[in-house]
């Protein structure tokens, strides 16, 4: 997982991770679009996944006073392009958090895996609590979610 700041690192909008699998597209791309797989790896909720634009589901965690995260997220297909991207809206089912996200999956083939790359933006920088749900979520992403995908993928035949 590439840790190093990069570019747009400052940028308090958005959370931007890659990580390599030593797994090629087609698998990874499995594990993100699967709903049997995707309930391994992601929140309750996210075997109700569809591949289609417009298809909308909910997803549950842990609810978040301080980020004023209320533990549902309304989830809906954005766009994809097979093997290769994802993008998902990501909005607090409480009408009260602002929060309206976009989640976009970038596969890339890299020698005899796959990097994924996750830009996860829409973070107001002028709201406290978005700013910590952004502290929050990419943590999440890095030390629980990514890592899950792997071991999803490690699992997968």
């Amino acid at each position: 997982m590439s840790s190093a700041p990069g570019p747009g690192a400052d940028d308090l909008t958005t959370i931007r991770v890659d990580q390599f699998f030593p797994h090629p597209p087609a698998k990874v791309w499995r594990a993100l679009t699967d709903p049997g797989l995707l309930a391994r790896w992601q929140m309750p909720g996210a075997e109700d996944f569809r591949l289609r634009v417009g298809h909308r589901y909910r997803m549950t965690s842990v609810p978040r006073p301080n980020a004023r995260f209320s533990g549902v997220v309304e989830v809906e297909v954005l766009a994809y392009d097979t093997e290769r991207m994802l993008s998902l809206r990501w909005a607090d089912a409480d009408p009260a958090n602002p929060a309206d996200w976009t989640i976009t999956w970038t596969l890339e083939h890299e020698g005899r895996g796959t990097r994924l790359f996750l830009v996860h933006e829409g973070f107001d920088p002028d709201d406290p609590a978005q700013l910590m749900a952004r502290k929050i979520m990419g943590g999440g992403w890095r030390g629980h979610v990514l890592p899950a995908l792997g071991q999803a993928l490690e699992r997968l035949r």
